[in-house]
């Protein structure tokens, strides 16, 4: 990997790892991609609602790739999306959770330096090149898009980000303010599963 590359890849880690709080409240539904939130965006620029996502893995499920970019505790604890095909983390917590970040009021986070060559491979066990199309979901939204451009980087042409994520945007007021009930694949109903399958569970190599 270049010295470019390096840095490229660092700053993306920098960029995910920032306060998630910045992203406004998303309409549940919104298909209004000129207002999305600009903490969502992608240079890619291809985005979908959970419901669009699911209509979508579901009229082909062998031609489209649907991956949980969340960290693995995320996935364990609050549980995923039950046709998600692999959970493939953009970035992870330390093995050892040391170090705090003041600014998210939680453990950090760091690039995980296996995203890439984990979905080239799980694309290429399932014999699909990286012009398929490509789905990627986070918490609400974020992480995704910066996932995004990642992939674009590495020369996958069709990855699209679910703007509202699995647990959707936090509310601003009223009895449940700070909580993550605006939006999102679970507030949507869609299906999900806290049981995971550990052959589409990531395992550092």
């Amino acid at each position: 990997m270049g010295c470019l590359s390096i840095k490229h890849w660092l700053a993306v880690g920098l960029i995910a790892a920032m306060p998630f709080a910045m992203a406004a409240d998303w309409a549940p539904g919104s298909t209004d991609w000129a207002a999305l939130p600009e903490v969502k965006r992608s240079k890619l620029a291809l985005y979908l609602t959970p419901q669009q996502a699911y209509d979508m893995k579901k009229e082909n499920p062998k031609g489209v790739r649907f991956f949980d970019v969340r960290t693995r505790a995320e996935a364990m604890y609050i549980g995923w999306p039950s046709d998600a095909d692999a959970l493939v983390p953009f970035v992870e917590h330390p093995e050892i959770m040391s170090d705090w970040d003041d600014k998210r009021f939680m453990y950090k986070l760091e690039p995980n330096q296996d995203f890439v060559p984990e979905i080239e491979r799980r694309m290429k066990e399932m014999g699909l090149g990286k012009d398929a199309p490509v789905i990627l979901i986070c918490r609400s939204g974020d992480r995704s898009s910066k996932a995004q451009d990642r992939l674009q980087m590495a020369g996958f042409t069709r990855v699209y980000s679910i703007t509202e994520g699995v647990e959707g945007d936090t509310a601003k007021d009223g009895p449940k303010a700070g909580q993550r009930t605006v939006n999102g694949w679970k507030n949507a109903g869609l299906p999900w599963t806290y049981k995971l399958d550990k052959a589409k569970m990531y395992f550092p190599h």
